[in-house]
């Protein structure tokens, strides 16, 4: 039986066809590049203090108002309280102190207005910056959970426009909000749709670009894409502002995205797995007409359409797909697991790398900049290595050479910082590298039948990782090495984990749950003339019951 990459070897690997889809596809995620990460300017706390009604006309100055207090071993005025003023003929002054009564005074050097001026997100309230991230994250994660469902049942194309509305129609409303709870509620609708968008682009574009253009897509065009969209984020901040403003601004751009739906065709490879195989086949035609070559008279053979019917989720009768499957048998199982954890720990340091360069020496604008620019330059390396070396290498080198550096940064001098920042970066391109590679990773590891949903339950358990992130940047605010530490540490453990994983690399796309190998460290002791397969046995009789013993872990 013939496989679908085979099937469809008539098409090419490089046509027109498939230089359209790459392409289209790829610029869909540009705006998750620069949604993802504005809270960097959006939520960013200016220098601040209490408010001093009393110096107007008085002749005191700050230092007999402000108590100082130590940030970083540096010495500055109190953020968050002053001494008490005593309307007397003295000095006015006690020395005892008090919160910030009348509101605070910010420097408006760098910022008009960020939400943390908008609605006093300092002191007692300071930790509602970072939840506000967090909440976004929630929302990608429930994204997560909810995409990959929707997207395995009615389709990659639907899910892809759908999220992508939902992301710029939600960031539009956000732009009016009138308080932080509004702000955060509708940011939780705008992160519903942000990854799911960027997950659907990736399986969808995984499934219509052969083997050859899988991996280079997967990094130099997703991936690549959204970096630019990260890029343009700080381009956009240094001339704007305001924080409503440069809202807007990066909220427009999605409603160009409309016209695509006419050009990007649904997944053949989803449509099959659905039985219709009429569809199927009316895209591959129309895709070998555009590449100019003649396809066969039949492009799948009767036993072949059923074979791909018989993996479908839409025959209820006979097997349904959820993700109680990819943890069913053994080695779905273990490779769910190591995934989940691997994804979350990424996503820990990429983000906590991501949101911190606000802390780090020097401007905020430029470091984010080049912290985009890191991006490129990871992903365009993450190609090469994809190309070139095996899957569990490819994920595992990045990942250990990221954490060793950032534990390094702990050894650096206070009069050195710009080496810090050196490492941080160097830190960032390992993470960020790895973050390109589990995609693919994770891709060719999950079966055709639950791949959407394999993928998404992967970023739902990203986004655990995302939801914390923001406080360990948080932590950078008073303790600039101590998030290093953290992330370093765990990013060297998942770095050894990831080595647990099956080869991938030159094998075909798995297509059902039977076909998915087991562990590295595992002993296959699979005994071909007694494998059972739970599809198939579950096609046959019309239900759902058995256990699959195809595979045996250590």
């Amino acid at each position: 039986m013939r496989d679908y990459d085979e099937i469809t070897s008539f098409l090419g690997e490089w046509g027109p066809f498939q230089r359209t889809i790459f392409f289209l596809l790829s610029i869909s995620t540009i705006p998750n590049g620069y949604v993802g990460m504005s809270m960097v300017f959006l939520a960013d706390i200016p220098p601040h203090r209490c408010k001093l009604p009393y110096l107007n006309g008085t002749g005191v100055y700050l230092n007999q108002s402000l108590p100082t207090q130590v940030i970083n071993g540096e010495i500055i005025y109190s953020r968050c309280s002053r001494y008490k003023w005593v309307n007397t003929s003295r000095t006015g002054f006690l020395n005892d102190t008090e919160s910030c009564l009348d509101g605070w005074e910010y420097s408006t050097e760098r910022y008009t207005s960020t939400i943390v001026t908008e609605w006093n997100l300092v002191c007692e309230e300071d930790w509602k910056a970072p939840f506000s991230s967090s909440i976004f994250f929630a929302g990608v994660l429930t994204g997560s959970l909810i995409s990959g469902q929707v997207s395995d049942r009615y389709g990659r194309k639907v899910v892809l426009f759908l999220t992508m509305a939902l992301q710029t129609v939600f960031s539009l409303i956000q732009v009016f909000s009138n308080s932080w709870e509004m702000f955060c509620v509708l940011y939780f609708v705008v992160g519903l749709g942000q990854i799911s968008n960027y997950v659907a682009a990736f399986v969808l574009g995984s499934e219509l670009l052969g083997k050859s253009s899988r991996i280079a897509y997967s990094t130099l065009g997703v991936c690549v894409f959204y970096a630019l969209g990260y890029i343009i984020l700080p381009l956009f901040a240094y001339f704007i502002r305001s924080w409503r403003m440069l809202l807007f601004v990066i909220s427009i751009p999605g409603l160009f995205y409309v016209p695509l739906w006419w050009f990007i065709p649904e997944s053949p490879r989803w449509l099959l797995s659905q039985g219709r195989a009429e569809e199927a086949e009316a895209i591959i035609r129309a895709a070998a007409k555009k590449n100019g070559v003649t396809p066969p008279m039949n492009i799948f053979k009767g036993e072949e359409i059923i074979a791909f019917m018989q993996l479908t989720s839409k025959v209820k009768s006979q097997h349904s797909y959820t993700y109680i499957d990819l943890i069913r048998t053994t080695n779905i199982r273990n490779v769910s697991i190591i995934n989940f954890i691997v994804w979350m720990i990424i996503t820990i340091g990429y983000f906590g790398l991501s949101l911190n360069t606000p802390n780090m020496i020097g401007d905020p604008y430029v470091n984010c900049f080049i912290s985009a620019a890191t991006e490129i330059a990871a992903y365009i390396s993450a190609w090469a290595i994809l190309k070139y070396t095996p899957r569990r290498i490819a994920l595992s080198f990045p990942l250990l050479l990221g954490g060793a550096v950032l534990l390094l940064i702990q050894l650096v001098p206070s009069n050195l910082q710009i080496l810090s920042t050196v490492l941080a970066m160097a830190g960032k391109f390992g993470i960020t590298a790895a973050f390109s590679i589990v995609y693919v990773f994770a891709a060719e590891l999950f079966p055709t039948v639950v791949r959407n949903m394999g993928v998404g339950a992967c970023s739902m358990a990203s986004r655990i990782g995302s939801v914390l992130s923001p406080y360990i940047a948080f932590i950078g605010t008073y303790n600039k090495i101590l998030p290093y530490i953290l992330m370093g540490s765990i990013t060297v453990v998942v770095g050894l984990l990831s080595l647990l994983l099956p080869e991938t690399q030159g094998q075909p796309l798995p297509e059902k749950i039977s076909q998915v190998p087991p562990l590295h460290c595992c002993c296959n002791r699979r005994d071909p003339t007694l494998e059972i397969d739970l599809e198939d046995i579950s096609i046959r009789n019309g239900k759902n019951s058995g256990q699959h013993n195809s595979s045996q872990g250590c």
